[in-house]
């Protein structure tokens, strides 16, 4: 290791400190500074990835890298990076990275839970949360669910050892209550999780709202290029942190260092990219508006959207993904294949614009016709003069 990745080791993996931990600093500042170690002469500001096994070890078992299953330098700087994110400012912020966003969602829901538990999931949130229900039920853990809109699920609380936030949801864009959830879970001694994927630490922070965890694929908007796989939980208590972390250890769904690496660079455009995407949803959404052949259109950033209140009471950006249905299966396909700056791709929150026709999966309760399009950095009149030729074409095709 090098002597960057020495000081970290020397460090080891606890909350997130350093200069971009500092209050008083811009997002843009904070993430291009997240997570590096401190100026050292003649080495690199951001350490390459750390590719070990194995580490010396003579004497005691002692010291924060032991097996790369464990620990690994390069995963502790992105840990640190993202809590900085995550809670600005703030001692004391634990975050554990994985190998994918369901790894990391998987490992809340299995390391807080035994048999006989109570989960509460939304059951409009990521096509993935089924398969996790069926999982939990095959374990003996108990699941409710309810819908994101409305706080419908403070009816399904009671006596539950976790609830489970998804906010904006996936694909429907609904938006839930984060504190008032929280102070209600709180008070009957139920965990709170929040996927914060949509919104990416810049748009939304659930442990500031209230949530014992906040947990999110950085696959999509936090690393935003489209190249890696990648999750993490972030909360303030250690001993949650601990155990998550121990699942971690004993499943192995670790990431790579290169991934960690790569994921770590990318967080330096976070807030260029989020800015740019935001504004491109909100005006790809503004030219939707106007389309009679769109319904049901849905984006947090509309003042007309069912969710923007809310969400404009704890997010500071509504996210790069807007949906509307389109009047059936073929008119959606019609669209989609007119598309020319915008990728058909099941993924969102990346540099390049991406939408699908989520029907196609099978997962979502979705019309036919249902499109989730993800906005990226694509100059804003180019993107919105693409979508508005591809439904003109959609039309005339009919």
């Amino acid at each position: 290791m090098n002597q960057h990745a020495d000081r970290a080791a020397a460090a080891g993996a606890g909350p997130a400190t350093g200069a971009a931990a500092a209050e008083g600093i811009g997002d843009g500042t904070r993430a291009v500074r997240a997570g590096l170690p401190e100026p050292v002469k003649n080495e690199p500001p951001l350490p390459g990835p750390v590719f070990a096994a194995h580490f010396h070890l003579p004497g005691d078992v002692e010291g924060p890298y032991t097996y790369g299953r464990d620990t690994n330098p390069t995963w502790t700087l992105l840990e640190r990076a993202i809590g900085e994110l995550e809670a600005p400012g703030q001692e004391g912020v634990h975050t554990v990275v994985f190998a994918s966003g369901m790894a990391a969602v998987s490992a809340v829901l299995l390391s807080q839970t035994r048999t006989g538990d109570t989960v509460v999931l939304p059951d409009d949130g990521y096509q993935a949360l089924p398969l996790v229900r069926e999982q939990l039920e095959a374990y003996g853990i108990h699941v409710r669910t309810a819908p994101t809109a409305g706080d419908a699920q403070l009816a399904v609380l009671d006596e539950a050892r976790l609830l489970w936030i998804e906010t904006p949801s996936n694909p429907g864009l609904d938006v839930c209550d984060i504190p008032r959830l929280a102070e209600a879970a709180h008070a009957g001694g139920t965990l709170v999780a929040v996927d914060n994927t949509l919104a990416t630490p810049l748009g939304q922070r659930p442990l500031e709202l209230g949530a014992d965890f906040s947990v999110a694929s950085g696959t999509k908007g936090l690393t935003g290029h489209g190249d890696l796989l990648l999750g993490y939980v972030a909360c303030r208590d250690p001993e949650l942190a601990a155990s998550v972390r121990r699942w971690r250890k004993i499943i192995g769904a670790i990431p790579g260092p290169m991934e960690a690496w790569l994921a770590h660079r990318s967080l330096a455009t976070i807030q260029l990219r989020a800015q740019r995407q935001w504004a491109n949803a909100l005006a790809v959404a503004e030219a939707l508006a106007d389309r009679t052949d769109v319904t049901g259109l849905r984006y947090p950033g509309l003042p007309a959207d069912p969710s923007h209140k809310t969400a404009a009471r704890q997010m500071r950006g509504f996210g790069s993904v807007v949906s509307f249905t389109l009047p059936d299966r073929a008119h959606a396909e019609r669209f989609m294949a007119a598309l020319r700056l915008v990728e058909d791709a099941t993924s969102f929150g990346g540099v390049r614009s991406t939408a699908e026709r989520r029907g196609r999966w099978g997962g979502d309760p979705v019309p036919e016709g249902f499109i989730r399009l993800s906005a990226g950095v694509e100059d804003t009149d180019d993107l919105v003069a693409d979508v508005l030729r591809a439904l003109d074409a959609a039309v005339a095709g009919a």
